[in-house]
């Protein structure tokens, strides 16, 4: 009897802990993060300076569902793990300082950011055809223009969008 409830008890702990490590999973793996073509990550990034851009596995991170038809991208963008009452601007990378401002949102009391937009992103950024997003603080822009740089407050996009 006594092997029966232990047995019980552990298969309830598993069932318990399943969940959280299964929801954690997008923010600490590579794949299948980015196996889906209709959908990019964005994740904190540390080592700006010395070219490394290495992700923070357990650090803030971000999901964006898109639609790109033609150079019209639109979807739902969600970032989780964001500082709370915080301004981001998810936005296309056009090469420094240009970028399309696809939407904003203001960071709830448990870091969460949900953003939609639909824009015109034209042909791509920096290369032509090659679409880069980005999640920056909305202090940071003025108009379609970065005017600061705060990368460690970023989420940078883990692939390109290529159509």
């Amino acid at each position: 009897m006594k092997k029966a409830i232990i047995f019980m008890i552990v298969a309830a702990l598993i069932l318990t802990i399943t969940p959280a490590v299964i929801y954690a999973a997008p923010g600490g793996k590579d794949s299948p993060a980015n196996d889906n073509p209709q959908s990019v990550y964005l994740y904190e990034k540390m080592n700006f300076y010395d070219e490394g851009w290495d992700i923070v596995w357990d650090g803030a991170w971000g999901k964006y569902n898109f639609k790109l038809s033609e150079t019209t991208i639109s979807g739902p963008f969600n970032g989780h793990g964001l500082v709370p009452g915080t301004d981001y601007t998810l936005v296309e990378y056009n090469g420094w300082p240009a970028v399309t401002v696809i939407g904003r949102d203001v960071a709830d009391e448990y870091g969460d950011v949900h953003i939609a937009g639909t824009v015109d992103v034209g042909t791509g950024g920096e290369k032509n055809g090659e679409y880069k997003r980005g999640l920056v603080l909305s202090g940071d822009l003025t108009g379609s223009n970065m005017t600061g740089w705060n990368p460690g407050a970023y989420l940078f996009e883990h692939n390109l969008i290529i159509p």
